[in-house]
């Protein structure tokens, strides 16, 4: 099995591409009559200048506020997000209810370790997941476009405190 990242503040490695997010994006746009503007450009810079899972929300609040320079209204916000998701940039995904986003342009298909207690996602890659998830979709004549695959527990801090305060409970 592939080497699995310890925690967020260890990304995976980035993959080649041919183009930058922003001259994807651009070339996005402009193949569906839509323009860009300043405030996307400044959007798609805060989210390609770290690398972190987000809900529309946490984005927001990390964002200059009303009468700043580079404000951008939470329904801007929530548009660009969705194009960036149908450009290929993001990906969307379900988490407790939220919609969640991750980069996807220039990073490795990987899956996910979530703390139910904590909720730290933990990246990963694993050879053996793609090749039974290709082994799956073969024996079911299925073209796999992709997966997201979220493994859901409890991560060892957490088990820690947990079983730490067991103890004392019985003294």
């Amino acid at each position: 099995m592939s080497n699995p990242s310890k925690n967020e503040s260890e990304p995976l490695q980035a993959v080649e591409v041919s183009m930058t997010p922003l001259q994807r994006y651009e070339e996005f746009l402009q193949a569906r009559g839509l323009r860009n503007t300043s405030q996307k450009k400044f959007l798609l810079e805060q989210v390609f200048n770290r690398h972190e899972h987000f809900d529309a929300d946490l984005l927001i609040e990390q964002l200059p506020s009303r009468g700043s320079t580079n404000y951008v209204s939470r329904p801007t916000v929530y548009r660009t997000l969705k194009e960036f998701v149908d450009a290929g940039l993001l990906h969307r995904f379900e988490l407790d209810g939220r919609s969640m986003y991750e980069l996807n342009y220039g990073y490795p298909e990987h899956d996910h370790l979530y703390c139910t207690k904590c909720r730290q996602l933990i990246e990963f890659t694993s050879d053996e997941i793609v090749r039974l998830r290709d082994e799956v979709a073969r024996s079911h004549r299925f073209r796999v476009k992709d997966h997201r695959f979220i493994i859901q527990g409890v991560c060892d801090q957490c088990a820690k405190k947990r079983s730490l305060g067991r103890r004392q409970d019985r003294v």
